[in-house]
């Protein structure tokens, strides 16, 4: 697995790191800038509009890219957005930061995970709907009340990652609803991100 590689995107020199770690890895497939999970608090994914020419070397080389997550920023605050009410908010380890709640009676129908801000840079790892809540607003309320907790926690800008690459009429995977919401919020895509693979 290649995990990470920059070189000031100069092409040739790009090309060369890839063939000397295709040589030192020996016959196997190889993986480059794959997701392994989305709490590997690390890029998911190389951003391909960013780093072009390491992407073009990665396809010379033989890779194959799948575009697999929108990368998305906006800073903090965000106006007018609504906020959920009862909610719960708990510290959580994977990944470090709080993990809030919503309930209604003892069944959670709704939640949202966020990172510890780094350097004033936070992370929306996730926000979680229920099927049976959804329609409701509950989403982008818990989007403005994890917004305004990463704030209190020194956040002057927020990063999320959205994994839309879901085949066609997958229900459980369609993120169509969910880039719709942080589109009105005022989230702006940064980047697509690329995962690779090379066969044998």
């Amino acid at each position: 697995m290649l995990l990470w590689l920059h070189a000031r995107e100069d092409f040739d020199v790009v090309a060369v790191m890839i063939r000397h770690v295709l040589d030192a890895l020996g016959p196997c497939r190889v993986y480059a800038f794959e997701i392994a999970s989305a709490l590997t608090l690390g890029m998911e994914g190389l951003p391909v509009g960013h780093r072009p020419s390491t992407a073009r070397a990665l396809v010379e080389a033989g890779f194959t890219g799948r575009d697999l997550w929108r990368y998305m920023w906006a800073s903090t605050p965000l106006a007018e957005l609504p906020h959920a009410d009862n909610y719960t908010v708990s510290t959580c380890d994977e990944p470090p930061g709080q993990r809030l709640e919503f309930r209604d009676g003892k069944e959670l129908v709704a939640e949202a995970v966020i990172g510890q801000p780094q350097a004033g840079i936070g992370v929306l790892w996730w926000i979680s709907v229920a099927p049976t809540a959804r329609r409701r607003g509950l989403g982008l309320a818990l989007l403005g009340s994890s917004l305004d907790q990463l704030a209190g926690l020194g956040a002057e800008q927020v990063i999320l990652y959205v994994d839309d690459d879901a085949p066609p009429g997958d229900p459980d995977r369609d993120r169509t609803a969910a880039n719709r919401m942080y589109d009105r919020a005022g989230f702006l895509q940064v980047d697509r991100l690329h995962s690779y693979s090379r066969p044998t």
